[in-house]
């Protein structure tokens, strides 16, 4: 791809008309300037939309439906008024086609939307996830001339200063950022992620609507935890457009595999970094599915499947801290071999409770116990109303050993098989942590990605030597003293404040034992009645006499109780 200059010159305005006719001549499509949408109109379209969805979807149940009936005429009647917000060419889609199309076209803060809802198979219908996955990966790309007007505001100096050059052609275009190959002044190859114009101010006005709907839904299909699923995305999505927070996010990864050098991660130059742009290292290697990687020597894929394996059952297990966007085209297989990781904004955190539950699950399903993985994964599951635990337990526990017959991709996937449980859970209305999906998405990759490596390979089988030497390690002795120590500081405050609490215990029971004792007997008596009156109440309540009377003896009983001195 040839380069172009990154500075601004005479005539710049000209050369950002041919930098977009050959955009398109590539095969872009290109980004029209961005402008402010008022809140109300936003609202409105989105209204319209979503009500064209709800008609849209009446309208092709309506024609699904056979025969005539008082169904079907409900169903007509229902989707009458619709025919002002349905378009004629959604009308015979199918449902989830379009709830698709239409999120497609409200824009980027919808289509990332999509992109998540399609992981929450324990929520929504299969049907659904299945056709959000179709959502569009390359959106428009945005001509060099904005690109590098964000550079210099965000940076806060002309771009031909810190850049020799940027490659005009992105290297990819998402919903948020695209990215762009550059050569520093010192001559390093470097790749330069930038936040769309409008992106940020279109995501948290999109984010404060949605929050609106997400509300109204809740009262309207409670069943499919819409505000959990809302706040989840504006949670992880407001996060994606701070670029320093993706910049923090790779040099944690660094820092917990600085032992590993087979896993890399790219490194950050922050000397041209900000909220809007990131400059990290240019990883030059290969993609798991091109067809270079799967011409390698067999011992170099078995190294990678093996490495990819011990890299996210670490992050996932032992560090808590994970790739939330894992796909085949965030890895790269770099000389070693050596595996990469890229695209780091979107990251899962697991607490440490949360963490160990998820370990124990994940080792009892590949050491093939299915009742206790079935157990575990009951316990990190968050009941609803009319939830049924022991139900979904059981079917658990079904799921699990049947996979234990057929541990391999091509059959029976693992990250298939955790989906079915989590489907199987809104069954029953258990409900489960994001953390959990986002964990199930690294699994799938690491399951797809090995199997085009290693065709048929058996996923347990790989993960049970890493899995297991990290159970053992939870357990060793260094490890339970180190978290002993954690309780040290509370145990030093307890010890230096103990001499003062016995002293003022010490004053206390002085001050008792100088006043006039009772008799002994002085306390029995209400003491024997109250033992007397629960006694008869007992008898009472098991001979099944009128309520009135067991009532009254152990009221009585209770208050006796209270009485004592």
């Amino acid at each position: 791809m040839g380069d172009t200059a990154a500075t601004a010159e005479p005539g710049f305005e000209g050369a950002a008309q041919d930098q977009e006719a050959r955009l398109r001549d590539l095969g872009f499509e290109v980004m029209p300037e961005w402008r402010p949408q008022g809140h109300l109109r936003r609202l409105a379209v989105t209204v319209r939309h979503f009500s064209g969805l709800l008609f849209g979807g009446l309208a092709w149940q309506w024609a699904a439906t056979s025969g005539g009936g008082p169904r079907r005429a409900l169903l007509w009647a229902a989707a009458l008024p619709g025919r002002w917000f349905v378009d004629r060419d959604l009308r015979a889609l199918p449902f989830p086609v379009q709830l698709r199309r239409r999120l497609e076209r409200l824009g980027p803060t919808y289509i990332k939307l999509g992109q998540i809802l399609s992981l929450r198979e324990d929520l929504l219908p299969r049907p659904v996830t299945d056709e959000l996955k179709h959502l569009l990966n390359n959106l428009p790309v945005v001509p060099l001339d904005a690109i590098r007007r964000i550079i210099e505001k965000d940076l806060g100096r002309p771009a031909g200063e810190l850049f020799r050059s940027i490659d005009p052609v992105p290297m990819g275009s998402a919903s948020i950022g695209q990215i762009h190959p550059a050569v520093t002044l010192d001559g390093r190859r470097v790749l330069l992620k930038v936040v769309k114009p409008g992106i940020r101010q279109t995501l948290e006005r999109d984010a404060r609507l949605l929050r609106m709907l997400g509300a109204v839904a809740q009262v309207l299909l409670p069943r499919y935890q819409p505000r959990q699923i809302v706040d989840e995305f504006c949670t992880y999505t407001l996060r994606e457009v701070d670029l320093r927070l993706e910049a923090d996010n790779a040099e944690i990864f660094a820092g917990h595999f600085a032992d590993t050098p087979e896993v890399v991660f790219p490194g950050i130059h922050r000397a041209w970094c900000g909220r809007s742009v990131l400059c990290m290292e240019f990883l030059d290697g290969l993609s798991p599915d091109s067809k270079e990687a799967l011409e390698l020597p067999e011992e170099d894929r078995r190294r990678l499947t093996d490495l990819g394996a011990m890299a996210i059952i670490r992050m996932l297990y032992q560090d808590g801290f994970f790739h939330a966007d894992l796909h085949p085209g965030n890895l790269v297989i770099l000389p070693g071999p050596k595996v990469g990781f890229i695209d780091l904004g979107m990251v899962g955190r697991l607490d440490e409770d949360l963490r160990r539950s998820l370990m124990y699950y994940y080792f009892a399903l590949v050491m093939g116990d299915g009742e206790n993985a079935a157990r575990h994964l009951t316990a990190i599951a968050i009941p609803g109303p009319g939830a049924d635990p022991a139900a979904f337990r059981r079917d658990a526990a079904d799921i699990a050993n049947r996979w234990k017959l057929a541990a391999n991709f091509k059959d029976f996937s693992l990250g298939q098989l955790i989906l079915q449980s989590l489907a199987r859970g809104a069954e029953h209305r258990m409900y489960f942590p994001v953390e959990l999906v986002l964990m199930v998405k690294a699994l799938v990759t690491f399951e797809g990605v090995g199997n085009v490596l290693l065709p048929g390979f058996n996923v347990a089988e790989v993960s049970r030597k890493h899995i297991r030497g990290l159970f053992l390690e939870q357990f060793s002795p260094l490890r339970l003293l180190s978290e002993g120590m954690r309780g040290v500081p509370e145990m030093v405050d307890a010890m230096i404040k103990m001499p003062l609490l016995i002293t003022d215990g010490l004053r206390v029971l002085e001050r008792l034992t100088r006043q006039p004792r009772e008799p002994a007997w002085a306390s029995l008596g209400p003491a024997l009645s109250a033992i007397a009156f629960l006694a008869a109440g007992s008898a009472a309540l098991w001979f099944r006499s009128p309520w009135p009377v067991w009532t009254g003896l152990l009221l009585s009983a209770f208050i006796l109780a209270l009485r004592r001195r």
